[in-house]
């Protein structure tokens, strides 16, 4: 599975859980970090854990594991690190405070619309 369509499975596994404002920024020509990162706000803190075991669930249904995963399941944010791509979850405040989106403001952020619809839109 290459990282883009990482980033497609992790993104819908957000959205599985009713995650809000899911954004996939392309970071590959910025850093040598990740080639996406996957953001996604949780309403509590419970949501931030149910939105992590749907990422890892959908990643080892697809033969991928997190490498490493940092903060809180039960808390206000979470990086799960998937090597290629690095997934998120944050809740409101948490996510105005670290404001990544202006951090990587240079990254190319995909259409969501047709990938969190449709069933299985893969294609880069």
């Amino acid at each position: 599975m290459n990282s883009y369509e990482l980033a497609v499975v992790l993104a819908r596994a957000l959205d599985s859980k009713k995650g809000q404002d899911i954004r996939v920024l392309k970071t590959e020509e910025l850093t040598t970090l990740a080639d996406y990162f996957v953001l996604c706000t949780a309403s509590s803190n419970t949501q931030v854990k149910a939105m992590s075991d749907a990422c890892e669930e959908a990643a080892e249904k697809n033969g991928e594991r997190a490498h490493h995963i940092e903060g809180h399941r039960d808390g206000a944010w979470l990086l799960m690190d998937f090597s290629s791509v690095v997934v998120h979850v944050f809740t409101d405040e948490a996510r105005k405070f670290y404001d990544l989106e202006r951090l990587w403001g240079d990254a190319q952020e995909m259409d969501l619309n047709q990938i969190l619809e449709g069933p299985d839109n893969t294609n880069s």
